[in-house]
């Protein structure tokens, strides 16, 4: 069952407070809640709950999603969240509630399913349509702003053709695109092969008990060698440096323990394989896949292999090669982001390695859907000038940025211009790598812990809605600010 009257939008002033008083309206959380189109995503919401007169009451979206928004916003964990929560009026208003109240409005366990109900997809497209309300807001407070032309108004549809020709050429190219990829790492232990065979074995020992349960006194536990396999796995993970040699020989040795154990499994499992549970079921599946893998690469004598599992707890996580200083290889999902205006958008998601320079033309076109129009420029770095991108930006009219293909130009005069450019598109670029930074220490994309394939996609795409709210947030406080600032031609000059 659902229901509206949660709801239903009310006034900071019409919030109840037990202790007397009444919330500041210029609050962030309450200014917040006021940016967020809570009654047009309702209807999403609804439509995604299925039949609303079967099964029990659902949340409302603004409680739910608001509640993610605050986790993600204070970087905080499911309980630490729900603790926030009831301790503060702010956040309770946040959240749709219409009084303050000491009890929790939920359990810690319920963020689970609020991840769950709100995919990726929900997520960027909430995101997007907020931006545009706001860039809309935003545009007609500076056309109100902004002087008149010398004319007195805007240019006459009739009269010089070059003035016609520069208006149409503005109408259709507009802005600058800002590209970039970053990998968003998984809270998983640095794999190692040796590690790995390690945890299976264990995992597969764990079920070999609960499948001998109901036969013990009636049948022979199968030997798994557990102890003798645990001394050999510490005996390498202890040394400092092992040689190759020796990885080699655990990883035999391990693959060894595995099989065997893999093959009790089997046998035990023919009458009683439901008595494993839900999540041991799903680790037998990965450990048999990692099995496979493992055996391959070492006996084909190979370091790489596609869909290669890295986590038996996540097994979507993939190794994503970054060639980055502090560290080549990193362990999560792919994503490719746009920043146009100081706005981030998540163009691409993905938990495989990819070429992110293939991907330019598709951001250019969900650049044109998103504004009606293609931008003047993309600054984006080497990657994504191929051959195939100049020639598409060039048939466009886009201006891509880096120096042109071919020798230099003799004329000084046009490298110099040149080189000014390219160091105001690099200067001008680094706003995404910003972004990047600031999602990554203040938004939680520099370790992903949610556990689950779909609810660590909804954590990457919250984090992308929780910065652009910050970011709007700051621009209204800054547009209240300079509301009270006398303009310069109020002063008297002495």
């Amino acid at each position: 069952m659902y229901t509206h009257n949660a709801n239903q939008l009310i006034m900071p002033d019409e919030f109840f407070l037990p202790f007397g008083g009444r919330l500041n309206p210029d609050n962030r959380w309450i200014v917040m809640a006021s940016l967020i189109p809570w009654a047009e995503v309702e209807s999403d919401y609804v439509k995604r709950l299925g039949n609303a007169n079967e099964g029990s009451k659902a949340y409302p979206v603004r409680l739910a999603l608001g509640s993610l928004i605050i986790k993600e916003k204070m970087s905080l964990s499911d309980e630490e969240t729900v603790l926030a929560i009831t301790e503060n009026p702010y956040l309770q208003y946040f959240i749709g509630l219409h009084e303050f109240q000491e009890k929790a409005p939920f359990d810690a366990s319920s963020m689970t399913h609020f991840r769950k109900r709100f995919d990726a997809d929900f997520i960027n497209d909430l995101n997007e349509q907020m931006v545009q309300k706001q860039q809309k807001t935003s545009s007609d407070k500076r056309s109100e702003n902004d002087p008149p032309d010398q004319d007195g108004g805007p240019p006459s549809s009739g009269g010089d053709s070059t003035s016609t020709t520069h208006h149409e050429t503005k109408k259709h190219h507009q802005g600058k695109l800002l590209l970039d990829a970053t990998c968003t790492p998984a809270d998983i232990t640095y794999p190692t092969d040796v590690g790995l065979l390690n945890t299976a074995r264990e995992k597969l020992e764990e079920m070999i008990d609960t499948l001998h349960a109901p036969f013990i006194g009636k049948r022979r536990k199968p030997r798994t060698y557990r102890d003798k396999a645990r001394n050999q796995y510490l005996s390498l993970s202890k040394q400092r440096q092992p040689g190759k040699e020796k990885i080699d020989q655990a990883i035999k040795q391990q693959l060894g323990y595995v099989h065997r154990n893999l093959k009790h499994v089997m046998k035990l499992g023919k009458t009683n394989l439901n008595t494993l549970s839900s999540k041991q079921y799903r680790d037998l599946l990965v450990i048999q896949e990692l099995y496979r893998q493992q055996s391959m690469m070492f006996h084909e004598n190979v370091s790489s292999i596609n869909d290669r599992i890295v986590s038996i707890s996540q097994p979507h996580v993939r190794p994503i090669v970054r060639g980055k200083a502090n560290s080549r290889t990193e362990f999560g999902a792919k994503i490719s982001v746009s920043v146009v205006d100081g706005y981030t958008f998540l163009d691409t998601l993905s938990w495989d390695s990819y070429h992110e320079g293939k991907l330019l033309q598709e951001s250019i076109e969900k650049y044109k859907k998103r504004y009606g129009y293609y931008p003047e420029a993309i600054l984006a770095d080497t990657i994504y000038r191929t051959r195939e991108n100049r020639a598409y930006c060039k048939k466009l009219g886009i201006r891509l940025s880096g120096p042109k293909l071919g020798r230099p130009s003799k004329d000084e005069q046009i490298n110099k211009a040149q080189k000014q450019i390219e160091k105001q598109d690099a200067s001008e670029r680094n706003a995404i790598e910003g972004k990047f930074g600031e999602g990554k220490r203040r938004y939680g994309l520099g370790l992903i812990r949610a556990c689950l394939r779909q609810t660590s996609e909804t954590v990457i795409s919250l984090s992308f809605l929780v910065m652009n709210l910050g970011k709007i947030l700051r621009d209204t406080f800054l547009f209240i600010f300079l509301l009270f600032i006398p303009k310069k031609e109020n002063f008297a000059l002495n």
